[in-house]
This record gives structure tokens, C-alpha cells and sequence, in this order.
């Protein structure tokens, strides 16, 4: 609340925004790190310097830090990003007029340093009151902030060992709790920029926002393709946004930007997605590749060789950006995101995902198919088959991280990959690679089918998996071959409910009893149904998955068919890979 002499009450503004529905928070990213934006301006998650460093702002999941500009009369509140961007602005109509907060991390990034530019805007014809809070808490909120005021409206703050600095602050004060309060009255058509910049060095001179914000459209605009001919334009351009938001300069990308958000209230699934799944990685590879080798592309193969290359036949499922493994999973004693638990570290670093092998052999073959592999990337794929080899009749985690086991997915998924790798990969040993495919597929026909002739998800576990439909997407045999057919019907009449996808059922009780749909799986279902000449189901699961978000258009793991709600971790990037695929391969059809 503002009082009359236009300070901020420290006695009525609440410690913490309180956290909203995971579908009305907006993201923003630069490959190295990404923020969490919600309705009232709030943004509730930063981790610096990069994606898996402890979060400065923790409000999310419970911790002390929140960056917050809202207005200060009562609101509704809208946003949209700017079209084939990851500017967001957030809009709310007040009592008395309209206010505009246009937002992003500055582009191209730095890896030490980011810089959240977040210009406020009046774009009415009265006078508009904005309440602003800066409490910047390393370590998830629990480290102290030391605050210097330098003048001219640019404050210091150091905070865990990180340099920050916000500019455009004029007129901010101590809130008296570790933050700083700032009241704005703007007239009608002005505008506040404010800058908040945070490194692990310290900082040069501080950034002028207007050319920040000059480079950082043109990045964007640059960066990101029209899509044109796709099925749905508009959400490919985001889709891809989203990706290239999530991927570090010539690096790999993130499964997701957070950590701890629920998949079911209560029920202990809580995992850290801060960091780079190979598979993940191969699914955005293939959905750049559909019509031509985006950026992307060469960035997901490049990250992949390096990891191949460097763990051979012990090749982890996930890697931090410098290529180590993701620390082991620590519970830290915060409040949580409502219905979860704080997690950090991941417990795939020990597993193994056959599946992978074959993913990554996709991914390799979109390259070929394009022309763009290197003799390192050669020495990769040899790598990998050499790994399948060796490999492939061992028990192992699978496409869903569970208990080691012989999933019949991942040894699709080491079929296709080595039949695309002949076709699409110059100088190839085929009759080798081809002996061993068939010599996969012949000992999987023969465990892994069931007395409908669809494909199980193992020999001791006969209920379907919604991850097999895949396998004729992919090429590990046709559409029209019996297998398919049959996996793809008992799919449909097993896991589907109300136009989404269950992965798979995990016992007698009702889908949707156990977890939500998978926003994944509907899109395979949609490239299924388009693989088996279905175009009009295909265009109808296509639609019904990318209706799944909210304002900001974003989509997480996991759909509550129920409630109408996300769950999950969020943005989560391969589900925005298969729909960026599916979007393109529907649009094929319309030419």
C-alpha cells in the first residue's frame, strides 16, 4: 500500500507474493539462466550466475528474494510476449487506468554477468501508481544482502558471493526487512526503466537500457525463423523461442528452468530439471531439423559429441552445461511451491537409458541428412553403435527414469536409430549397422508383444506405454506394419482420456488416479496419427495439447485432464520440441 506521502508501508506489504497457478507464469531467459514472471509482477525464480547455481530470487518455491512491480490500485492482469521473442509484457488494467511492465533478460548474454531489463510504462491518460520491491537472497534466499545506495538512483547489493547492481531507481528506499521499496507515480505515457544486473565478477559500468533493449529485439528478431508454412505459425515462433531460450550460446539445453513444482500434490515427485538431458537435447534436435538445420541443430549435436566423446560407453542420461554430472539429489528445508518439496541435484547421474543411444542416433541422422557432421560427430555415432552393441540386452532405466528393466521403447528407439543413421549418414558400415537393428527388432517381436499384437512396455509388464508410438515416427519400422497399428489403437483406447495422453497406467485405479496426462505423449499421438495417414487426428490431438497452457503459452510435463492445470516443472523443453514438430510435419501436409 502507498501512503499519501508516496512511501511504501513496510507494515502492509506482505514478505512474499503469494505463488499462483503454474499457467500464469511468463519466462524469460539468455541461455544461461532464466527468470519466472507472475501475474503481479513478481519475479518469483532467478538462479545466478547460471540455470543450476543456488536461486537469488526464491519466492517460488518458498525463499526469502522477489523482484516485484505491480500496481498499486486494484488490477486485472494480462500479457503477451512479443511475436518470436522471449519479451514478455505484463499488462493490467487498474481502476483508473492501464500499465504496461515490458520485460526480458538481455540478449546476447554473458556467462558471468545477466542483466534483467524490466521497463514500466503508464499507456493511459491518468497518472498511474506502481509499488516496486527489490529482495535479492542468495542461496535460496537464506544469505544476507549488504545494500549501498551510489547515487543517482544505482544501488550495490551484495549478496552469497554475487555482485549486483539496480539502476533506474530513483526515489528507492530500505524497506527495513533487507529490501528496497520503491514508489513510482508516472504520467500519462511515461516510462521507468530499471535495470538489475547480477555476475559472479565484478560488475563493469552500468548498461544503458535503451541499448540493451535495441540488441536485444534485434537478437530475437534474428534469432528466431516465421515458421511460415507450419501448422500454427505463432506457436512454432514461441516454441522455438522457448528452446533457444533454455540453450546455452553453443551449448545444451535445459530440461527446465526450475526445480520442486509438483507433478502431484503430496506425492514426493519433486525433481531438479536444471540441467541437460541427452534425450531431451535429441528431441529439440529433431524438431529443428524437420525442414531445415536450424541454429539449433548445430548446437545440440555439438554439445552431444562432446559428452560422447568424452564418457564412451558410460554415457550419463543428464550433464550440467560444463559437462559434469548434476550433483546427487539434497532436500533443502524450505516451504516448497504448495504441494511439493525443495530438490536440488538429480539421481539419473547413475543411470543408464538405452533408449538414449537411439535418440542420440536420430539425432546424428537429422544431421547427416543436412550435411552437417564433422569428423568428431562420426566418431560419436561409432561410439554410440558401438554402445548398443555392447549394451543393448541389459536391463535399464528407460525413456521414463524408472526401475532397470528390458523396456521395449528403448529398444525401438536403437532400431530406428540405426536404420536412419544408414540412410541419412554418409560412409556408414550399413550391413553392420543393418544386421544389428534386425537382430534387436527379431529378439523384441519375440518378447516384447502381447496377445493383441501391440507392443508392451516389457516382457513382465503387459500394459502399452504411449512412448512407443514413436516407432514409426521415428523408423524403426512403418506405419502400416501390424505392430504399429495394433500399438497404436490399444494406446488410444488404453491411455487416452478427453484428448490427452497418459505415458502409461501404473496400476488398477482410473487415469489421471496416479499422475497428470503428458503434453509429450499427445504430440507423439499426433505425429503417430500423421505417420498413419490420419491427418484429420492428428490435427485434432495437435490442437488439443497446445490449448493446454495458459496466457504466457508456456507448457510443463504433465496436464491435471481434471482441473485444467499444469503441473510439473515449467517451461519444460521437450514438450515444446514435439510440439514445434508436430507443428511443422502437420504444415508439410497442407503444401
Amino acid at each position: 500500500m502507498t501512503t499519501t506521502n508516496g512511501t511504501v508501508d513496510d507494515r502492509t506489504i506482505a514478505p512474499l507474493v503469494p505463488p499462483q497457478a503454474l499457467r500464469d507464469y511468463a519466462f524469460l531467459a539468455d541461455g544461461y539462466r532464466g527468470a519466472i514472471v507472475g501475474p503481479r509482477g513478481d519475479v518469483s525464480w532467478l538462479c545466478a550466475p547460471t540455470w543450476d547455481s543456488p536461486a537469488v530470487l526464491a519466492n517460488l518455491i518458498g525463499g526469502r528474494g522477489c523482484y516485484v512491480i505491480s500496481p498499486a490500485d486494484t488490477y486485472v492482469w494480462g500479457g503477451y510476449y512479443e511475436p518470436g521473442s522471449l519479451i514478455w509484457r505484463s499488462r493490467w488494467t487498474t481502476t483508473s487506468g492501464r500499465i504496461e511492465s515490458r520485460e526480458a533478460l538481455a540478449v546476447p548474454s554473458d556467462p558471468h554477468t545477466l542483466r534483467l531489463l524490466r521497463r514500466v510504462e503508464n499507456v493511459d491518460r491518468t497518472t498511474a501508481r506502481i509499488d516496486v520491491r527489490l529482495d535479492l537472497r542468495a542461496e535460496f534466499g537464506s544469505a544476507p544482502s549488504d545494500i549501498h545506495a551510489e547515487g543517482g538512483g544505482v544501488w550495490s547489493i551484495e549478496t552469497g558471493g554475487l555482485h549486483c547492481r539496480w539502476s533506474g531507481a530513483v526515489g528507492a528506499r530500505h524497506g527495513g526487512d533487507g529490501s528496497l521499496r520503491l514508489s513510482l507515480e508516472l504520467a500519462a505515457g511515461e516510462r521507468r526503466d530499471l535495470l538489475l544486473e547480477i555476475g559472479d565478477l565484478p560488475l563493469e559500468g552500468p548498461g544503458d537500457p535503451d541499448r540493451l533493449w535495441s540488441e536485444t529485439e534485434h537478437y530475437w528478431h534474428e534469432s528466431v525463423p516465421d515458421f511460415a508454412g507450419s501448422a500454427a505459425p505463432r506457436d512454432s515462433q514461441h516454441a522455438y523461442a522457448v528452446l533457444r531460450g533454455l540453450t546455452a550460446p553453443g551449448g545444451g539445453m535445459m530440461a527446465a528452468a526450475t526445480l520442486g513444482l509438483p507433478e502431484r500434490a503430496e506425492r514426493g515427485k519433486n525433481y531438479d530439471y536444471r540441467y541437460v538431458w541427452l534425450r531431451d537435447q535429441a528431441y529439440a534436435g529433431l524438431a529443428v531439423s524437420v525442414l531445415e538445420p536450424l541454429p539449433l541443430l548445430d548446437e545440440a549435436v555439438a554439445f552431444t559429441t562432446a559428452r560422447v566423446l568424452e564418457n564412451g560407453d558410460q554415457l550419463a542420461p543428464a550433464y550440467r552445461l560444463d559437462g559434469s554430472l548434476p550433483p546427487a539429489e539434497k532436500h533443502l528445508d524450505l516451504p516448497g511451491y504448495p504441494g511439493g518439496a525443495v530438490v536440488t541435484g538429480n539421481w539419473v547421474r547413475g543411470q543408464f537409458q538405452l533408449d538414449s543411444m537411439g535418440e542420440l542416433l536420430q539425432l546424428y541422422a537429422a544431421a547427416g541428412r543436412h550435411g552437417h557432421l564433422g569428423t568428431d560427430d562420426e566418431r560419436a555415432i561409432a561410439s554410440i553403435v558401438e554402445t548398443i552393441t555392447s549394451r543393448w540386452t541389459e536391463p535399464e532405466a528407460g525413456v521414463w527414469e524408472l526401475e532397470n528393466n528390458w523396456w521395449i521403447q528403448s529398444r525401438l528407439a536403437c532400431v530406428a536409430g540405426l536404420r536412419v543413421t544408414v540412410r541419412d549418414v554418409p560412409g556408414t558400415d550399413s550391413t553392420r549397422l543393418l544386421s544389428l537393428a534386425d537382430a534387436i527388432m527379431a529378439q523384441t517381436s519375440k518378447r516384447g508383444l502381447g496377445p493383441d499384437g501391440a507392443w508392451k512396455q516389457a516382457p513382465d509388464r503387459p500394459g502399452v506405454d504411449a512412448s512407443l508410438l514413436l516407432a514409426p515416427v521415428r523408423g524403426a519400422l512403418p506405419a502400416d506394419d501390424p505392430r504399429s497399428c495394433a500399438t497404436l489403437a490399444a494406446v488410444t483406447e488404453q491411455l487416452a482420456q478427453d484428448g490427452y495422453l497418459y505415458r502409461y497406467a501404473p496400476d488398477d485405479r482410473p487415469l489421471g488416479s496416479a499422475e497428470g496426462a503428458f503434453l509429450m505423449c499427445g504430440f507423439a499421438m499426433s505425429l503417430a496419427q500423421l505417420a498413419d495417414g490420419n491427418r484429420v487426428e492428428a490435427y485434432r490431438w495437435f490442437e488439443r495439447q497446445r490449448a493446454a497452457c495458459g496466457t504466457p503459452g508456456l507448457l510443463s510435463e504433465e496436464f491435471d485432464v481434471q482441473q485444467r492445470q499444469l503441473r510439473g516443472n515449467l517451461p519444460q523443453g521437450f514438450v515444446h520440441a514435439l510440439l514445434l514438430e508436430a507443428s511443422q510435419a502437420l504444415g508439410k501436409t497442407d503444401h
